[in-house]
């Protein structure tokens, strides 16, 4: 074992755990530190035990322990917790030492935090780690940004430890500040809109054709063999399939229909809110587990409120699983192009230079939302990497127009049957809106003008002009005024 560490980390939560773990078997020699020190020696003795570790019980033991330039590598709850440790660690550190937070840390944080510890001579680094706790044994995601300074220090152990897909690691830097936890924001946002689209399939499936699990189990298998080719679709094969020791059922059908959250979907919807970002599908996502935790409330009201009850099928169920699956595909491209949308945004806002196309590559592997169309968006940042929206490339707008009518005839079929489908929908309008070249905003805009004289645009004028009516005139007369922007 070597007398010094290449890499700090301080939190042995399951997935530090894995991530040292990871780490060692790379050949990387890692010192450890947790809060409650006996969890520091709990895992010496088991998992870490004969392994090229260094157990420290303090975090000066632990800055003692690190070869120079120190790497310490935080995974904490995000929040006060990472500052309150950020203020013990300074102290410690030498002008060029490197912290890295790994926790799922609002980007706004990681941009105030970076622009502190520079000015202390520190370089930080807020990385999103994706994968879950075998993600982070085996190969995660990462996607680190911050101070560009520590990049090539903390490189060599990032792509050694992160998944890797046709011999390209999951990892490559991000941006500076808080470029990397905002990616991993908008990853999260996704990853709540393909869970929810997935539940809204399966919903269908289940309730307007009639399958049973184990049908519905080869119906998603097959799906994995295709375009929708995917962690989530594979582990949702896997979870029709699971019984419950306890009652004999299938587990799926003892799960209560209350979903829960830890925030970070909700950011996005936020973000995309400050920034003028149109994601409405990654929104209805996270509305879609608020109204699913009404659990009373909806119980209550389905007693009392009115709707359709869905008819039994009596079509051709192949076709009606094709029009699904076709659904589930040109909503889940709709769901990518706003949260790539969302990231341009962002890029212009904080003055980021962001690489779509080598995104899409960091989540090809390793993550919640690896999936086989992801080759296809690096694709088409590679053909055109000003690409305003995926939507325009080739390859999605083909796969839009093939999808399209079979998209339409399911968000019909549902709203009709009463079957919520608030992702398949949403992201719908979105294409709709998008393809718009007129919308009714210009009515809008006349009401914002009648009552607060909020000014708009004209057809017949050049854009950048604004003009005022005075609707209030007696006799319905009106005149008009340029302004320039």
């Amino acid at each position: 074992m070597k007398e010094k560490a290449d890499i700090g980390l301080i939190g042995l939560a399951v997935m530090g755990e894995n991530l040292v773990l990871n780490m060692e078997s790379k050949g990387f020699t890692v010192a450890v530190f947790n809060r409650t020190t006996a969890k520091v020696d709990a895992f010496l003795a088991d998992r870490g035990r004969d392994k090229n570790f260094i157990g420290c019980h303090s975090l000066a033991e632990l800055c003692a322990a690190l070869v120079p330039l120190r790497k310490i590598m935080m995974l904490v709850k995000a929040g006060a917790a990472v500052d309150e440790l950020i203020t013990r660690l300074t102290p410690l550190l030498e002008p060029g030492d490197i912290l890295i937070d790994g926790g799922n840390s609002h980007f706004t944080d990681t941009i105030r935090r970076a622009a502190a510890l520079r000015q202390q001579g520190l370089r930080f680094v807020g990385s999103g780690v994706s994968g879950g706790e075998e993600g982070a044994l085996r190969g995660p995601s990462l996607m680190p940004g911050g101070d560009v300074a520590a990049w090539p220090f903390i490189q060599p152990i990032f792509q050694a430890i992160a998944a890797h897909v046709d011999g390209e690691p999951c990892c490559d830097w991000v941006g500076s500040d808080g470029a990397g936890h905002f990616v991993k924001m908008v990853h999260n946002g996704i990853e709540y809109g393909d869970m929810q689209m997935i539940g809204e399939a399966y919903s269908l499936l289940k309730n307007h054709l009639g399958l049973s699990n184990p049908e519905m189990r080869q119906v998603f298998t097959a799906w994995n063999r295709g375009e929708l080719d995917s962690y989530l679709i594979e582990i949702t094969t896997a979870i029709l399939g699971e019984k419950d020791p306890v009652t004999g059922r299938d587990v799926i059908d003892v799960v209560l229909d209350a979903a829960g959250q830890k925030g970070t979907g909700k950011w996005t919807g936020i973000s995309a809110l400050e920034l003028g970002a149109v994601a409405p599908t990654l929104t209805e996502a996270v509305f879609a587990r608020c109204v699913s935790a009404l659990k009373e409330e909806r119980i209550a009201a389905a007693a009392i409120l009115p709707g359709p009850t869905p008819p039994p099928f009596t079509g051709d169920r192949a076709a009606g699983i094709e029009d699904i699956r076709r659904t589930l595909y040109a909503a889940k491209i709709c769901s990518y192009a706003q949260g790539y949308q969302l990231m341009r945004r962002a890029a212009a806002e904080y003055g980021w230079q962001l690489d779509y196309g080598k995104i899409a590559l960091m989540w090809r592997g390793g993550c919640i939302i690896r999936a086989k169309f992801l080759g296809a968006i690096k694709t088409a940042f590679e053909r055109h990497p000003a690409l305003p929206n995926l939507l325009l490339d080739d390859f999605f707008r083909r796969a839009i127009a093939d999808c399209q009518v079979s998209w339409r005839r399911v968000v019909a079929m549902a709203a009709s049957s009463g079957i919520p489908v608030p992702t398949f929908s949403s992201a719908l309008t979105y294409y709709d809106s998008y393809r718009a070249a007129e919308l009714p905003a210009n009515l809008l805009q006349c009401q914002r003008d009648y009552f607060g004289a909020h000014t708009y645009e004209r057809t017949d004028r050049p854009r950048g002009q604004f003009f005022h009516t005075d609707w209030c005139r007696l006799g319905g007369h009106t005149t008009s005024g340029s302004y320039e922007a």
